[in-house]
């Protein structure tokens, strides 16, 4: 490989990712959160909740809109109520800011306010919007972190080049992935 062509490499390796730090970080940390959501909310904490008991009809169908319009009172959140789901076995009502879920069983509840994540919750939201402009944008980063990852491969030379010592590297980093996909998932 010629010094010419490694310069390029370096260089342009360098310059792009000078330009997508920023994006590669929150798309680092997003994706770090995004990967325990089953156990963590990127976009929200639970700062305050209190236990309660409200007994439910025996019958699902009779939870309606009206029901649980009904019910907001005894509830007692006192933010702007939104919507409300049956889910897994449970009455999900959602306000702004806060929350209640009651077991459709035994009328066990627990009512929940929450505030924002800042700059977590910003972070995860670039790394799922669909905004066609961000589609545009992050299409680019993809092509950019290609040609990151294979610019890397030609700037060193003698005994740390690609040639000599990455490709194995290169080999194992890509086997992982492949063998996660193929016999853990």
């Amino acid at each position: 490989m010629s010094q010419k062509f490694r310069n390029f490499c370096r260089n342009y390796h360098r310059d792009i990712a000078y330009i997508f730090v920023g994006l590669i970080l929150a798309f680092s940390i997003s994706g770090i959160a995004l990967n325990h959501r089953r156990t963590f909310n990127s976009r929200q904490f639970v700062y305050e909740s209190e236990a309660f008991n409200m007994p439910l009809p025996a019958d699902v169908e009779l939870i309606t809109k009206e029901f649980v319009e009904s019910k907001l009172p005894e509830i007692g959140i006192g933010n702007e109520y939104k919507s409300f789901r049956i889910q897994n076995g449970e009455l999900r009502i959602f306000y702004d800011k806060a929350r209640a879920e009651i077991n459709l069983e035994t009328g066990v509840g627990e009512k929940e306010w929450y505030g924002k994540r800042i700059l977590l919750k910003e972070m995860a939201d670039l790394h799922q919007t669909t905004n066609p402009a961000w589609i545009w944008y992050s299409d680019i980063f993809g092509i950019a972190m290609i040609f990151i990852a294979l610019s890397g491969m030609f700037i060193s030379s003698g005994k740390n080049s690609f040639k000599k010592r990455g490709w194995y590297m290169a080999l194992i980093g890509m086997l992982f992935p492949l063998i996660f996909l193929i016999f853990i998932m």
